[in-house]
This record gives C-alpha cells, structure tokens and sequence, in this order.
C-alpha cells in the first residue's frame, strides 16, 4: 500500500502529498530524456510528475562552507540546472500537476528516500559520472537494485513519441 506520509526525516520537506511519478535529473542529457519519458507517462497515467535534482557539495569545497556564499551559489546552480532542464522539456508549458526540488543531498540516497512516496522511480542510463564508457551509471544502478517501487531505466536513445502514433 502506498503511502502519502512522509517520514519524519522527510515530513516537513516533501514536495509533494500525492504519489506520482519521480523522475531523478541532474542537468545531463540523460537525465533531461528521462524527464521528457517521465513527462510523457505521468501525463499518460494521469499522474503527477515529481522531478528532483539532488545535490551535493564537491569535496574540495568543505573547508569553504564557513562561507555562506559558497553554500547559496552551489544551492543556487543546483536549482539553475534543474529549472533549465524542465523549461527544455516543457517548453514554458509547465502542468499544475508539475513539481520540482532541488535538495542536498547524495543523488542516489535521495532518490531512493524519495522514491518510497512514488508509484515509479525513472532515471536516465547515467548522468554526469566520471565513467563514460559505462552502460549503466552508478546512481541509476543503485536505484535499480534498491529502490521500493518500480524503476524505468530511460536509454538515451529514446526520442518522445507524438499524441498521434
């Protein structure tokens, strides 16, 4: 049965209180075709579509965080990206059933905390990982293996189909 309770852990931040479809973007290629098929089969559903860009601070960063500016121009990028990346989908026609965070956060314990308020979890092939030759990146590997709802694993071949075919 799901849930629409988070967590105390995740109760006051949640971004969402109806189960939908949450889509993992970090700004890459991959990700932006996976929120494009996440985008499709939300509206398919009729569900809401959940997208989350969930980030960190670079290690070397750790001994500027005393700065407040270091931790609002990383904060700010993070939501940059994930705004770029629905406004390319979307093209400005964003759905009231649309919601989106960016949150700190490690991308793959994220999504996984996330996902247990979702019907479905969709992640591209990979993101911006420094292994490029891998079929499957990390993050997307992770949810796959551990997540508690069902996960679509979007290739970066995949091109969105028109209402008509």
């Amino acid at each position: 049965m799901l849930t629409t309770l988070a967590p105390p852990d995740l109760a006051d931040s949640l971004p969402w209180t109806t189960p939908g479809v949450l889509v993992g973007v970090d700004g890459s290629t991959h990700s932006v075709t996976a929120l494009s098929y996440a985008n499709q089969l939300a509206r398919t559903l009729g569900l809401p579509l959940h997208a989350v860009l969930a980030w960190d601070y670079p290690p070397p960063l750790y001994q500027d965080l005393a700065y407040p500016q270091v931790r609002t121009s990383v904060r700010a990028h993070a939501g940059e990206r994930l705004r770029d990346a629905i406004d390319a989908v979307l093209d400005g026609d964003e759905p009231p059933w649309l919601t989106y965070d960016a949150r700190q956060g490690a991308p793959a314990a994220t999504l996984l905390a996330l996902s247990r308020y979702a019907r479905l979890l969709v992640v591209g092939t990979r993101g911006h990982g420094g292994f490029a030759d891998l079929l499957l990146g990390s993050v997307s590997a992770t949810c796959v293996s551990h997540a508690p709802c069902p996960v679509v694993v979007v290739p970066r071949t995949w091109r969105v189909e028109s209402e008509t075919s």
